[in-house]
Order: C-alpha cells, then structure tokens, then sequence
C-alpha cells in the first residue's frame, strides 16, 4: 500500500420502515410467486408520510457519524448521489443543513464550515462517482479531514409494469478517510466505461403525451427492459476490460482469485446474470485451455463455440437496437443460451455462486435502491463476512457499478487487517429490523398518494419533511421547498 492509503472506513444504511412483501403483492397481483421469489427477491420497502430522499439521506449520515464517533468538525467533504433529487439547485447542502439541526439539539459542533457539498447524478451510478471524487478528494485536498457519500434513492414504477415488484428506497452513507478501517481503494487499478444509450432508462420531466412539465412522472421511468439488461451486461464487460488491460490481467485467473464481488443490483438475478456473463468473456478472452472449457459450456448448449467467440469479441452496436423494431432483440442470443447451459454446471457455483453469496441474502428484503443497491450490499456483504469472522485479511473484493444509460465502473478493494471491528459498527440489522408489512390498501395509499390514514407508526431518533412551502408571492417565496424536522 502507497503512503497516500484512502478507502473505505465505515458504512450505515437506512431504510423506511414501510415494506411489501412480494408473496402478498403476488397475490394481490396474480403474479407467479415462485418466479418473483427466483427472479426478484422477497420484499421492497417505500418512503412513507414525511420521508424523502433527503430525510432518508440525512438519516443515514446521521447514523454513520453516531456508529462510528465521527467528529463532525472534521468532515470535509458530504456528497450525495441519487436520481431521485427533486431540487434542481440545491443538493448535499440540504442533507449537510438538516445533520447540522440534529448534532445542535444534541450540543455538538456541526459539520466543517469549510466542507464541500456536491450532487452526482448518473442513474444508479451517482453514489460510485460521489465515491470516486471524495477519493480523489482525500488524496489531493483532505489533510486530516474526513469524506462522507451518502446514496439515497426511491425506485418507482407504474403499477402492472414488469418494474413493480423491483421497487425499493433507502440511502446508505459511506465513511473514506486516508488510511482506511475496511478497506483501500487505488484508483489506478480501477476500469470504467460509458457510452450513450438513448431509450435504455430515463426520467424525462415531461408527461407521458410529451407536453408540458409534469411533476408527477419525475419519479417514474421510461425504460425498455430486455434492451437494459444487455445495456448492463454490455457496458459491465467494457468496464471490467478496461480494468483487466490496465493491470495486465489474465480475466479468468482474476475472476477466480477474487473472494467477493459486490454488483450493482437492481433484483435478485440480474447480478447473476450479468457475472455470468462476464466469466463467459473472461474465458473466451483466456488461454487454449480455457477456450476448451468455454467449448465444454457451448457444447452443453448446443452452441458452436467460433460462433459464440464471433459474437463475444464483435463490436457491440447497441444504439442500434434502441428502436421500436428492434428493441425486444436479444444482443447476445448464443451468450445467453450457453449462459443458462452454464448455470447448471459445477464451474458456475466456484465462478459465479460463491463470489456473490456474501450478503445477497439481506439483499433479497430491499428491492431496488438505485444509487445505494452496491452500497447496501456491501453492507450487508460486510456485516455478514464479520459475523462469520471470515479471514479477509489482504483479499481483494470487487465492486462493479453500473448505471444506465450507460455508465459503468470496475473498482477493486483490498481488505486492511482488522476491518472485522469496523465492519462490525454498520449494523445492518437494525435496518433491516421491525418493518411496517403494509396492506394492499396501505401500499396503494403511499406507493400513490405518499400517506395512509390507516397507519399508526410515530418516528423517532430521525428526520421528517414537517410541511412543503406554498407561497409564491413576490415579496416571499418558498412554494415546494421542504421543511425538515428532527424528531428526538
């Protein structure tokens, strides 16, 4: 490790405590239970009467510095990645302002006068950059001070849309600081990659006819399902190639010596897929003896594997998919065939299975969170590798952003001795713990209206939106500006 060592030092999560359970949504739905349960996961939770992304944000910075006794005079940095901001001026500086009332009511100091207060916004890729920059932050500007990011999302979508069992909210804050609790982070060893994608996923501020600005959509995507998971897959893979060439990396060898991989997760089987596809690359991309054991997995598949080399190491062309005729159209058909044949073999659970297992179980409770899916399962990853006691010391983990549209990011870690009593503090439990299981009616209340006269639940130790400004006259103004309150 460089003199300059920066990285991950500490993680809290929050979550709102209203949540679905996808065996009652299927039932109220007609949707196949054991298909959601495979594919999707269990639960999802939705921000409920006074939350928000920025209440749910500043939650969790709150917890972060109580978990891990932070000083908040020296924070220097408080970024916030989401795309689910609804000020299109001010961003962290609404999260730095409601921390700042809490830690006054308690007697202590605030947040640095003097620290930085970006947004980033890339889709779910928003936190990784917010994440990136405090790095870089620490390692050129930060002296003694301390970097926090918090990702904070609510993922929504129409109701009967293949999306609807995806939904999620909840916002994870990270703690980086030079010479790290958890984990180290060179950024030189990093691959990214973006290209843009047109229809793949956007949130247009304009209604659905096209006319006119119309807030009410703002939290609602236009997307193209089957042409977005290629995107991922696609813009994954030039990511994780950027990487391998930067360090001279054989893929497959690489892909083995890892103890962890932590992907971007949008539901339960999309990082599956999309690690699976990856392995395929690595070994169409490897030496003569893994080209063979490719051509095992084509065999089983009844592929011919110069057909499924050609496919794999053609240049991919994806805008040209993004059209109404095309947009259903597989991108990778035979990679996808063999994929499946490879799902069933004994090298899928030591390349795919076993490097995703860490913490995918928790994952399956929170839906979609957006910019804050790879931070939570980080989390939950963590948590359960300190539980366990696994021995991390010096292991290297992956962590593979991506956001659509496209965007995507390689970033390996390496584990510092003794990140069990850091790893320890996150506390992923008590996020996870004592939900609201919400009715058909309640969920249809708050997924739509944002409150339920049914619900009996008073918050406490957290922030609420107390009231929304209304006044647009001249001489005051404040009409859709939050007020926040801290509830003790």
């Amino acid at each position: 490790m460089t003199a300059t060592t920066i990285g991950i030092s500490g993680l809290a999560v929050y979550l709102p405590p209203y949540r679905v359970d996808l065996q009652a949504w299927c039932e109220w739905s007609g949707a196949d239970w054991k298909k959601i349960s495979a594919v999707v996961g269990s639960g999802f939770r939705l921000p409920g009467p006074g939350q928000s992304v920025y209440t749910m944000a500043a939650n969790a910075v709150l917890k972060l510095i109580d978990n891990y006794e932070i000083d908040p005079r020296r924070v220097g940095y408080l970024a916030l990645g989401t795309e689910s901001s609804t000020d299109n001026s001010a961003g962290a500086i609404i999260i730095k302002g409601m921390v700042d009332s809490a830690l006054k009511l308690r007697g202590l100091p605030p947040l640095s006068r003097n620290c930085e207060v970006p947004e980033f916004k890339h889709a779910c890729l928003g936190g990784v950059y917010g994440i990136k920059n405090a790095l870089r932050y620490l390692h050129t500007d930060a002296d003694d001070s301390l970097a926090i990011v918090v990702s904070a999302d609510k993922a929504l979508y129409q109701r009967g849309s293949s999306g609807e069992p995806t939904q999620g909210a909840g916002a994870v804050a990270a703690l980086l600081t030079r010479d790290p609790a958890i984990a180290a982070i060179d950024l030189t060893e990093a691959g990214t990659a973006s290209e843009y994608r047109g229809v793949d996923f956007r949130k247009p501020l304009i209604n659905r006819n096209g006319t006119g600005a119309s807030p009410e959509f703002v939290d609602i995507p236009v997307f193209n399902g089957k042409y977005s998971t290629s995107c991922y897959m696609d813009e994954m893979q030039r990511a994780l190639e950027h990487m391998y060439d930067r360090r001279q990396l054989n893929p497959l060898d690489y892909l083995k010596s890892l103890r962890a991989v932590f992907l971007h997760r949008p539901y339960q089987r999309m990082p599956e897929t999309g690690w699976s596809m990856a392995c395929l690359f690595a070994l169409a991309r490897g030496d003569a003896t893994q080209n063979a054991q490719l051509a095992h997995h084509c065999e089983a598949a009844g592929v011919k594997l110069d057909d499924l080399m050609t496919e794999l190491g053609s240049p991919r062309q994806l805008q040209e998919f993004a059209v109404r005729d095309r947009i259903s159209d597989e991108i990778f058909p035979l990679g996808l065939k063999v994929m499946r044949s490879f799902r069933k073999s004994d090298d899928f659970q030591a390349l795919v299975g076993e490097k995703i297992a860490l913490g995918s179980h928790h994952m399956r409770e929170l839906g979609n969170l957006y910019t804050a899916a790879l931070p939570a399962w980080l989390a939950a990853g963590l948590t359960e590798a300190a539980e366990k006691n696994l021995p991390l010391d010096e292991a290297e983990i992956l962590l593979v952003g991506y956001g659509s549209g496209d965007a995507a990011d390689a970033i390996p870690m390496r584990m510092v001795p003794g990140w069990q009593a850091a790893a320890g503090r996150i506390d992923f439990a008590a996020a996870v713990a004592n939900p609201i299981d919400l009715t058909h009616d309640q969920y249809l209340d708050i997924r739509d209206h944002g409150s339920s006269e049914s619900l009996d639940h008073h918050p406490s130790a957290e922030f609420i939106v107390e009231r929304v400004g209304q006044e647009s006259a001249g001489g005051f103004q404040d009409a859709g500006i939050e007020y926040y309150r801290y509830i003790q």
